[in-house]
């Protein structure tokens, strides 16, 4: 599904009223009417009461409670502007619920009393908000928040950026949320998602070609769409047709995680993978694998790769590797820099890299833009901080326009770890992840992520497609893992044993 911003849904909305000859007071009444279907689901016997602010989001909220009013429910309303100040809509929903009969006030205080036995509708601020929330505002944004009464948000939770999904000064902390289209960021992008609770996207008459317009450039990677790009397997096949995976990975002290890397990668598909590890560690990993083959690289003699291993690792993707993965564990050094740098600019197949391997790269955006094969980025927070020079601050309060930016400047694809991931590509299309849970942020987590975006490459998808089924499936096994384990015991081996049932997962939707 489409993602959009808060200029993109007013360019929507303003493409259905003028090109459409869908009238404004049209689409803000099916809005309100769905906001009061929503509301009828949750609030129960509760007395229902909706604060209004002075926009169209206030119009809706009055719709709303027009039409509970209407249909024998309790229902008041509370205006927090005078009439004058009213958008045209909003005024002329309020002339109409006064009309039926609604118990409609204008005020600019909110009381404890008026809380107390309610189920709220949050229709104060609507996507347009771009300033902090203030004032008597925020203190009524405050006094809900500390009341118990359950939240419904129309359309965004009112003090929530919908760009961005940052506060702004304060905002409600909603259990359900109906907007209206298409999500928006920051029904998706944390703090946001926390306040948004529960997400109900509502067609309120928008055409579908506005909608679905190949111009909306972010979406929402859904089980649908993964089950689409998983790599077929014909009867009549060998290992050959699955990928020769070289993963480059390891050095003393770090072992495990280029064991995780090989054994996630084989777990996903990958018909031969083989590790390249320093030399002097040959032994510790000889006795480690089973399926995985092993070559050894020129090491330091500490237990670290040397600047030679680039040769071997070049001579390997040459005739045998489909693809190169590199960074899992083998450490930061002028060594590992020189290697990395020399891959990028000269690897004949597609890379990964991951871990120590970002943060060996340096002079990032001259290196990446020269690459001569695709190449896939997969930092965390802090390592897209190193790569851009931005704050992890910044990285995290944008990380949609943080990924896209650097992706379409150096040409590479980035797989932006964390909540959510993220992935863009140098065209400039956004992806948000929607599996994973908390338990994941643990060691190795990653060095598993990164061998499963490999085996994918390595079954014949493209860097884009393969980014986006490797994160969606990876999250999955962690949430199957969770269901299993619970949260606070899940460690990246339990992630891999559950890459199985991630793929039966996917492949028994809609069957």
């Amino acid at each position: 599904m489409n993602v959009v911003t808060s200029r993109e849904m007013a360019g929507i909305d303003r493409l259905t009223i003028e090109k459409f000859g869908v009238p404004g007071h049209v689409l803000m009444e099916r809005a309100g009417v769905a906001v009061a279907e929503r509301t009828k689901e949750f609030a129960g016997p509760k007395r229902i009461l909706v604060v209004c602010g002075a926009g169209n989001n206030g119009g809706d909220g009055l719709v709303a409670a027009r039409e509970l009013h209407n249909s024998g429910h309790k229902v008041s309303a509370l205006v927090f502007a005078t009439e004058s100040g009213l958008s045209p809509d909003c005024k002329l929903q309020l002339k109409i619920a006064r009309t039926f009969g609604v118990p409609v006030r204008s005020t600019k205080k909110l009381q404890s009393m008026d809380l107390h036995g309610a189920f709220v509708v949050d229709a104060l601020f609507g996507t347009g908000l771009s300033r902090p929330v203030t004032g008597s505002l925020a203190d009524v944004v405050s006094l809900i928040n500390r009341s118990s009464s359950p939240v419904l948000a129309v359309d965004i939770p009112s003090g929530i950026s919908s760009d961005t999904g940052q506060v702004l000064g304060c905002a409600i902390a909603a259990d359900y949320t109906v907007t209206f289209g298409l999500p928006k960021r920051g029904h998706l992008l944390y703090p946001g998602a926390e306040h948004t609770g529960r997400l109900f996207v509502e067609n309120i008459g928008f055409p579908s070609s506005l909608l679905l317009s190949d111009s909306l450039s972010v979406k929402t990677v859904e089980a649908s769409w993964g089950k689409e790009l998983l790599p077929e397997r014909t009867r009549c096949s060998h290992k050959g047709d699955y990928g020769n995976v070289l993963i480059v990975a390891g050095s003393k002290g770090k072992t495990g995680a280029a064991l995780l890397a090989s054994k996630a990668c084989l777990r996903s598909g990958a018909g031969l993978v083989t590790l390249g590890v320093p030399e002097t560690l040959m032994q510790v990993f000889q006795s480690s694998v089973k399926e995985e083959m092993t070559v050894s690289l020129s090491d330091t003699g500490h237990g670290t790769l040397s600047s030679k291993a680039s040769d071997s690792v070049l001579a390997f993707a040459e005739h045998k590797a489909d693809l190169i993965a590199i960074g899992p564990g083998i450490g930061v050094s002028k060594d590992t820099q020189e290697i990395v740098s020399k891959l990028i600019k000269r690897s004949p197949v597609p890379l990964v890299i991951d871990a120590d391997g970002l943060n060996s790269i340096t002079e990032a955006k001259k290196i990446l833009r020269n690459s001569r094969s695709p190449v896939i980025l997969t930092p965390h927070p802090g390592e897209m901080a190193r790569l851009t020079g931005d704050s992890v601050a910044d990285i995290e309060k944008s990380r949609i326009d943080s990924a896209v930016s650097f992706s379409k400047k150096t040409g590479a694809y980035v797989v932006l770890k964390g909540v959510p991931t993220v992935t863009a590509t140098p065209e400039g299309r956004a992806y948000i992840n929607t599996t994973g849970n908390p338990g994941m942020s643990t060691a190795g987590s990653g060095d598993v992520l990164t061998g499963m975006l490999a085996a994918l490459l390595g079954q014949g998808l493209n860097p884009e497609e393969a980014s986006i089924l490797g994160v969606y499936l990876h999250g999955l096994a962690g949430d199957l893992a969770a269901a299993k384990s619970g949260e606070h015991s899940l460690t990246a081996s339990n992630i891999i044993s559950f890459i199985p049932s991630a793929f039966i997962s996917l492949n028994k939707q809609n069957a």
